[in-house]
């Protein structure tokens, strides 16, 4: 069965106003989820975010602890030098299990890469020291275009940490979507493209027109029998474009007449090691 994991990189001041809205959704729909958040985030409001997250639909997990680089990005700059990585790996772990009073098992860097982890075990050894069962690090397609095509789990055998598992994420960083990151139009997506329909001729204007981009990995993920399937939203991004949280509705109200499985991210690492 395919599951479908909400999930939510949490990384600003910005975000709390639309996490409020987005926990008021998923507690509407029973609907689990998985908050990666950064150590400085979750510092700046730490009683608001261990409030709205004290439920056992939700799994916190870190997204480093200031959102600087683990690896090269064109986009978003270049790596951390060994000892910042190792902070933002450690002190973003550290600071999920002390303000949240529960483990932290994974990790989605920020911006995230074309190949993840893979080739980088110098990082790997920091994700495995920090005691995290899995990384979410793969969140673009080739060359760093979009969307990101539905891969899907793997461990990081060749690079030495077969006990450490890549969930990727799948589809638009929504934010680039809206141009909230004001970059303006670019080359970002594949020519030929590989998920046509996935590419929306404008930026996006409506919540129905997120919602009908989002339709095409789920119906994707579904048809073809996928393990998973995940988007990459922001919850700052989120709520300055549709503050009631439209988009939110119509993807629960869809996946849940899909008949999809919904889980978090750990929940879904548990069943893969269960099942090698």
């Amino acid at each position: 069965m395919t599951r479908y994991i909400a999930a939510y990189d949490t990384e600003s001041p910005r975000c709390i106003k639309g996490v409020r809205e987005i926990v008021r959704v998923h507690r509407k729909y029973s609907m689990p989820a998985t908050f990666f958040i950064t150590g400085t985030t979750a510092e700046g409001n730490p009683g608001e975010y261990r409030e709205l997250f004290d439920d056992p639909l939700f799994e916190v997990a870190s997204h480093t602890y200031s959102h600087k680089m683990l690896r090269d990005n064109p986009f978003c700059g270049p790596a951390q030098p060994p000892e910042g990585i190792r902070e933002q790996i450690l002190r973003g772990t550290e600071v999920v299990e002390k303000v949240f009073r529960r483990d932290c098992l994974g990790l989605r860097p920020g911006c995230s890469f074309e190949f993840g982890l893979k080739g980088a075990p110098e990082v790997l050894a920091v994700v495995q020291e920090a005691g995290l069962k899995y990384v979410s690090s793969m969140a673009w397609g080739k060359d760093y275009s979009l969307p990101a095509p539905l891969n899907q789990p793997f461990r990081y055998e060749e690079d030495g940490y077969p006990e450490i598992w890549e969930i990727p994420c799948h589809g638009w960083h929504e934010n680039l979507l809206k141009n909230h990151n004001k970059w303006g139009p670019r080359r970002i997506t594949l020519w030929p493209p590989e998920m046509p329909d996935a590419i929306p001729p404008d930026f996006l204007k409506t919540p129905e027109e997120e919602f009908a981009v989002n339709k095409v990995f789920l119906d994707k993920a579904k048809r073809d029998e996928l393990a998973f399937v995940s988007l990459i939203w922001h919850p700052w991004s989120l709520y300055a474009f549709d503050p009631d949280m439209r988009m939110l509705e119509l993807t629960f109200a869809y996946v849940q007449s899909m008949g999809l499985k919904t889980t978090t991210y750990s929940e879904f690492c548990g069943e893969l090691n269960a099942a090698k």
